[in-house]
């Protein structure tokens, strides 16, 4: 068997998730090239990656390998992918490259709907499931800012349960000091951090503020807790297996993280980027409608960012 070190792994969009997971395995020996573009590439390039974390320790890939394009790398044993949601179809297709007869492929993307569109295109045989917890973004270009102490991946079979390759991916990630473990119901797991992630995206985006504000105010913390309950509601119309009161549990997690905690959508929200929204609240909102559930908070986050959802921005 391949030893962790000889893992041969690709990060298609090495922003704050695939940069700062992609960077802890290059650091623990891991061949890792990183595809990204523009000013971010050019800075990996010259400068290496960057990795700055004030409760888990900085560190520096230099030389780095970077590209902007995938078809150079060749086939690779594991390609990580931490685009925004609206890419996905298009990272997709640009990795097929990398996929070999033994490529194994791992979404760390938000949303619960990205698998389904990779399967179509690189096959359901090459996917694993993955979930990424970490506040973490490009602060500057080459160089990734992880906020807390948090910086955990969840893997597991779509299907269920654990195999050789989800073991493989477990061991580099925990030699390069990430917090990894296996799930035995993995889309439980994805949905689970859904429900956080949708009413963190939700506040913090359409109030302008972190996690501590909104916790602290009566008013804020019914919004999140609700964007959080439908959240949960519309899960076990889907066949997720969440507790009823699970959104309760998320609130209490939300009490103790950093009061500085972000989302990603908070952060393009104030860079003018192209926002997720319609892939998380708007996903809510939409699955609500299928299976005939309220979701007027959701609907309402949906409502009001939408116009920043849409492509151009």
């Amino acid at each position: 068997m391949t030893t962790n070190r000889a893992l041969k792994i690709a990060v298609m969009g090495s922003g704050g998730v695939g940069g700062y997971f992609g960077g802890r395995l290059a650091a623990s020996g891991c061949d890792v090239t990183f595809i990204a573009r523009g000013d971010h590439l050019a800075a990996i390039r010259q400068n290496g990656l960057q990795i700055e974390s004030r409760d888990r320790g900085n560190a520096t890939i230099r030389p780095a390998k970077a590209t902007d394009d995938p078809s150079r790398i060749g086939s690779v044993d594991y390609v990580l992918i931490g685009v925004k949601l609206w890419e996905t179809e298009e990272a997709g297709r640009a990795i097929l490259p990398l996929v070999g007869p033994e490529t194994t492929v791992i979404s760390l993307q938000n949303g619960v709907e990205c698998d389904d569109v990779l399967a179509g295109i690189v096959g359901a045989e090459h996917l694993i499931g993955g979930v990424a917890f970490i506040a973490s973004s490009i602060a500057r270009p080459g160089v990734i800012a992880h906020i807390g102490a948090m910086q955990r991946v969840v893997l597991g079979e779509l299907s269920g349960g654990s195999s050789q390759r989800v073991e493989r991916l477990h061991d580099a990630l925990t030699a390069g000091g990430v917090t990894a473990e296996i799930s035995d119901d993995i889309q439980r797991t994805v949905w689970e951090k859904f429900v956080f992630l949708v009413g963190l995206s939700a506040t913090t985006t359409l109030m302008r503020t972190t996690i501590g504000p909104i916790r602290e105010d009566p008013d804020s913390r019914e919004f999140l807790h609700a964007a959080m309950r439908e959240t949960v509601a519309v899960a076990r119309a889907r066949g997720i297996r969440l507790a009823p009161d699970y959104a309760d549990d998320r609130l209490a997690f939300a009490d103790g993280l950093p009061p500085d905690m972000t989302s990603s959508m908070h952060h393009d929200l104030e860079r003018g980027n192209r926002l997720e929204v319609g892939w998380l609240s708007g996903a809510v909102a939409r699955f609500g409608r299928e299976h005939a559930i309220p979701t007027p908070v959701n609907h309402t986050v949906y409502a009001a960012l939408k116009p920043r959802a849409a492509p151009g921005r």
